[in-house]
């Protein structure tokens, strides 16, 4: 019986994405293109590639936190003006992209450059890389062939990779960050699944703040701080407002509907 009503209630999940999508489905995309960003505020203007942002190589190194918060870049795909002078000046990419800061063993590569060489020209592909075969530093299958693994996103479990030390995000940056005392962390708490025989969702801050602190979600995302402020449904949640902010986009998806809603039906 309760397998039957999981069914039903995934039959109902898919149902209301496809509605959310104006009644076109969505291609899955490759598990290393999954959360890829494409940047094009200037870049075809310029007569310059796109550029092809990989938020999987980014986010096994640095909070979201990190980028979002502290350097700046918005929450939306283009909804940051990035410029070649900003980075030059060691806004956006170029706070770690400089050519100076070391990250691990190895010293960052410098995002955009006054000199124009050809060797100059080869290192801009490597950010402007969309409709070129560029060969990548990292290869996502052999980058995450340890790492412990899941059904959806990009296959990966990113949450349980990060809790069992398989990858060790930074979140400060020197003379970029400030030191904050750290918050008190509130306990899991459940919200009730709307759909009769649906499990209840169990919402954890612990792992939330882990990548996002409290910065990335209150109050942009979410205004209040109290359980139950906010007032919203599942089909605002796969419009990409609230949970889906990050649940339709870079956060395992929506299809994953056991990863959130893992309280049994009292």
């Amino acid at each position: 019986m309760r397998k039957a009503l999981f069914i039903a209630c995934l039959i109902f999940v898919f149902a209301g994405i496809v509605l959310a999508q104006t009644g076109v489905k969505k291609k899955r995309p490759l598990p290393y293109n999954y959360g890829k960003m494409i940047i094009n505020n200037y870049s075809e203007k310029a007569e310059i590639a796109p550029v092809a942002f990989d938020h999987w190589h980014h986010r096994a190194k640095f909070t979201c936190r990190l980028c979002h918060v502290d350097i700046g870049f918005g929450m939306k795909a283009n909804s940051t003006n990035i410029r070649a002078a900003d980075n030059m000046k060691g806004f956006y990419c170029g706070t770690c992209h400089n050519g100076k800061m070391v990250y691990g063993n190895r010293k960052v590569f410098e995002a955009c450059s006054r000199k124009n060489t050809e060797e100059d020209a080869k290192r801009c592909d490597r950010c402007h890389s969309v409709g070129k075969n560029v060969k990548k530093e990292y290869d996502f299958y052999e980058f995450t062939e340890k790492f412990p693994k899941e059904r959806f996103g990009n296959g990966i479990n990113w949450e349980k990779a990060e809790a069992e030390g398989f990858i060790k995000l930074t979140d400060f940056i020197e003379g970029i960050s400030i030191k904050r005392a750290p918050f008190t962390i509130q306990k899991d708490f459940a919200l009730e699944g709307k759909v009769k025989g649906m499990p209840d969702i169990v919402f954890s801050h612990k792992k939330h703040t882990v990548w996002n602190g409290c910065e990335v979600c209150h109050p942009e995302i979410f205004i209040g701080v109290k359980k139950g402020a906010t007032k919203y449904s599942m089909v605002e949640i796969f419009e990409g407002k609230f949970c889906g902010v990050c649940h339709t986009t870079v956060a395992f998806p929506l299809t994953d509907c056991q990863r959130c809603h893992t309280k049994p039906v009292q």
